[in-house]
């Protein structure tokens, strides 16, 4: 079953009126109002096709029926405006599963452009999402948003200007983001307490940071097992616009790939360079500054096998965003000298170590060529800083691969 919304006859007699992608307001009011009922009285099967143009929309688009396709005619040519927002806080709001979206912008939307919620196989492929003023406090936090989904595939997307994360996946299992690009968001991919995701082929670069696998407390579940890989991430080095008082702001400008708190997280066969801080950067919930874990049951703060190998970097480390960095810097590398590739706070669980050190299964292994690590001892406050890299040259077992179920299993990289 397919519906364009409103007719593509009709609306080809506007666009010739008034010229190529420009829509008169009537038609936008008209537009609206036939989208969402639409998407309201949507079966499943349902194919809802919306034409070029860009279409001004002045308040949120939802929709709560699992098995429906919304698709556009292009991320350049099917663009939904939401300039002057006054009702509802993201773009498209989806609570369904089985659902796809593809082939279509959403600009300048008040809160998150693109948030789906609970569902299981999802399709987010060829999206924009952008803020077109460019990184701003008061854009909203995140462009493509799945959170507690299942079976996700994010294929070919863009994310720009988010003062949050460009590309958010939260609390969710069995993801993959692929071939798509981050710029100029304060995150421009982040993995966050999710359970099995592949991250590559992707590019992140003109962000604070560039690729984020976290673990954050007082969430439903804990985020292990990811694979970052065949990236590029590089100059993330844009200053962080992200809203005082959250987890992202304490990210430090010119991060490259930024693990904190998580468990099994691969890394490798990325290409990672020019980030003033650090092209990778390891560290606990305790470096965040957001301490207070008293309400946090079964939380783990500290970053556990962790695999960096492979990669190709770039120049770093240069001018880091933090004046303990700074001076550390200066002090030990000297007034033209960097920090090391691979930058790690230190902190270990006590309770955990077997004559003073990890269990081999638990470690931060780094088997990637000349690639150094300086440890700053964030535990002793910055007294005991090492680069030594001994205690990290070892090579833990390949994560699995994730392993798309159906039916997003036939959907392959060229579809």
């Amino acid at each position: 079953m397919r519906l364009a919304v409103p007719s593509l006859l009709a609306l080809s007699l506007l666009l010739t009126a008034c010229g190529e992608n420009e829509v008169p307001p009537a038609a936008n009011l008209d537009f609206q109002k036939q989208l969402q009922t639409q998407l309201i009285k949507a079966k499943p099967g349902a194919v809802i096709e919306i034409p070029a143009g860009t279409w001004q929309l002045d308040r949120s688009l939802s929709l709560k029926v699992s098995g429906v396709t919304i698709r556009g005619e292009g991320m350049d040519k099917t663009i939904l405006n939401f300039k002057g927002q006054k009702s509802g806080a993201e773009g498209l709001l989806v609570d369904a599963s089985d659902f796809t979206i593809e082939d279509l912008a959403l600009e300048d939307t008040k809160g998150d452009a693109l948030k789906v919620v609970g569902g299981q196989n999802i399709i987010i492929r060829r999206v924009r999402t952008e803020w077109t003023n460019g990184p701003a406090t008061e854009n909203g936090a995140y462009g493509i948003y799945p959170v507690q989904t299942e079976n996700v595939l994010i294929d070919g997307v863009v994310a720009i200007a988010a003062s949050d994360a460009g590309i958010y996946v939260g609390q969710s299992r069995n993801v993959v983001v692929r071939n798509s690009r981050a710029e100029r968001n304060v995150a421009g991919i982040e993995i966050e307490n999710t359970i099995g995701a592949d991250v590559y082929d992707n590019v992140a670069t003109g962000n604070t940071g560039g690729i984020l696998v976290f673990n954050m407390p007082n969430l439903p579940q804990p985020g292990h097992t990811t694979r970052v890989y065949r990236n590029k991430v590089e100059s993330n080095n844009h200053k962080n616009f992200g809203h005082k008082g959250t987890p992202v702001a304490s990210v430090p400008a010119g991060s490259g790939v930024l693990i904190n708190s998580n468990d099994k997280v691969e890394i490798f066969g990325n290409d990672i360079g020019d980030h003033r801080t650090a092209n990778v950067i390891v560290s606990s919930y305790f470096s965040t500054g957001y301490t207070d874990l008293s309400t946090a049951e079964d939380f783990d703060p500290y970053p556990e096998t962790i695999h960096i190998h492979g990669n190709r970097f770039g120049p770093g480390g240069d001018s880091p965003d933090n004046l303990e960095l700074k001076a550390l810097r200066l002090a030990k590398f000297g007034l033209n000298g960097r920090l090391p590739d691979i930058l790690w706070d230190g902190y270990v669980n006590p309770e955990k170590l077997v004559d003073g050190k990890l269990p081999a299964e638990l470690a931060i292994c780094i088997d990637n060529g000349e690639a150094g690590i300086v440890n700053v001892d964030g535990p002793g406050g910055y007294k005991s800083i090492s680069t030594d890299i001994e205690p990290h040259r070892c090579a833990l077992p390949h994560l699995p691969a994730v392993e798309l179920r159906a039916p997003l299993a036939e959907a392959g990289e060229g579809a």
